[in-house]
């Protein structure tokens, strides 16, 4: 039997700490491991337990959710960040998604996708609220004409970075080394005015690349 995914709950409202608590508790495959008010305890908990899933406020206090992600990011901690907020923030969705986070919900979802992003999240999977994914598409197309100038090879490194393939694997594939797939993402990253492989996946499946 698989092991309960476990969470990490980091919001400065108790009372909203308690419901999530509740609601993922009430699933078998979830186990909520800890709780922060603040982004420096989020941050501390996540050292010590090194939980799947981190769900993470913006606005913390203390260390906001988009510096906590950094922190896990930089540090190359294995827990997963699924951020939460009230608003589509754009300071916040594009923080978050340059801090590597594979999900941003609103707090006003449904529990039912709540939960479905929490373990979609604890798979490495990407969920987005509606009017979250509604901006980053916006995003993705502005000045499109400038950012469809790619090359060959980066057209090739692209439909395989939308497949959710490792840079590892994707050396395999074109016959070149990593180093060389990284610059080609650095190029890619620069050309679609992107800041990380999530942005530049969501970028190429809603130009309808084919993978």
């Amino acid at each position: 039997m698989h092991s309960a995914i476990r969470v990490l709950l980091a919001d400065d409202h108790p009372s909203l700490r308690m419901g999530l608590r509740v609601l993922l508790e009430q699933e078998r495959d979830i186990a909520v491991v800890a709780e922060a008010g603040d982004g420096r305890e989020a941050l501390k908990q996540i050292e010590s337990l090194c939980p799947d899933v981190a769900v993470l406020d913006c606005q913390l206090p203390v260390m906001n959710g988009v510096a906590v992600a950094m922190h896990i990011q930089q540090r190359a901690l294995p827990t997963r960040v699924l951020a939460l907020s009230a608003y589509a923030d754009e300071q916040y969705v594009r923080g978050m998604i340059a801090a590597k986070a594979v999900g941003y919900l609103l707090k006003d979802e449904a529990p039912s996708v709540i939960i479905a992003a929490v373990r979609a999240a604890a798979r490495g999977e990407g969920w987005f609220s509606a009017n979250v994914a509604a901006q980053i598409a916006e995003w993705a197309n502005e000045n499109q004409e400038t950012r469809r100038d790619l090359s060959e090879r980066e057209w090739n490194v692209l439909h395989r970075v939308a497949a959710g393939k490792s840079n590892k694997v994707i050396a395999r594939e074109l016959h070149i080394v990593e180093r060389t797939v990284e610059f080609h993402l650095n190029n890619i990253f620069k050309k679609l005015q992107v800041s990380s492989r999530l942005e530049a996946a969501l970028w190429a499946k809603e130009h309808g690349i084919k993978f």
